[in-house]
């Protein structure tokens, strides 16, 4: 089954000027780690940068397809089910991988073991997340815990928080549904540094101290 791996980029960034092409210490844009990634994985036939603007070719890495979209994808009330939407339009695949360049760790054993679940016809959709194993409070009262029998963090029941490293779905889920995960998705458990996702500057500073002081070694 043909798998397609679908990284969407802006340019422009509100919160992280410029993100996806800011450089790590080494020079390296944060937007060639997830294209290395899906370009290594061995589970995906092809990669494609999909942006608005044509300047992002200066940064796609070789093996990797630029396919232009539409500008009205670029708005703020868009979602990731609109772009993928728009996407299987033009390249069809039986399995999509929806990749984020925000996710500078990902590994591209996880990305193959998303896939092979989903190829496996066991599960219509993957995603990566983190466990959860903290105390959590809304509106002033514990969600995850009994203060009156308080128990070890490793006892709490076990909540996921997604990850935008990758989310993989079929086609045919994704038409179904009309969203990137569907009824019956598998949970790839990803560690505490894979799992690092940059949305404000401090993420990226925090990133690139990893990259320069753990991943470099």
């Amino acid at each position: 089954m043909k798998t397609v791996a679908l990284i969407p980029i802006k340019l422009d960034s509100k919160r992280v000027p410029g993100k996806n092409i800011k450089p790590f210490f080494d020079g390296t844009p944060l937007m060639h780690f997830i294209q290395k990634a899906c370009l290594d994985a061995k589970t995906i036939d092809e990669v494609y940068i999909y942006c608005s603007d044509e300047e992002v070719k200066k940064y796609i890495i070789p093996g990797v397809q630029f396919l232009k979209r539409p500008e009205y994808l670029n708005g703020d009330n868009i979602n990731a089910n609109d772009f993928i939407r728009e996407f299987i339009k033009t390249v069809d695949a039986g399995i999509y991988v929806n990749a984020h360049t925000t996710s500078p760790f990902a590994k591209p054993e996880t990305i193959d073991d998303c896939v092979k679940h989903v190829a496996s016809g066991k599960y219509d959709s993957a995603f990566c997340a983190e466990a959860v194993r903290t105390f959590l409070w809304e509106d002033g009262k514990p969600v995850n815990f009994d203060p009156d029998h308080f128990p070890r963090t490793q006892d709490l029941p076990l909540i996921y928080g997604e990850t935008s490293i990758a989310y993989v779905f079929t086609k045919e889920s994704f038409i179904k549904h009309n969203r990137r995960l569907g009824s019956n998705p598998y949970i790839k458990e990803v560690g505490k540094i894979e799992a690092m996702d940059i949305d404000y500057i401090e993420d990226f500073d925090i990133c690139n101290a990893i990259y320069k002081e753990i991943i470099k070694k």
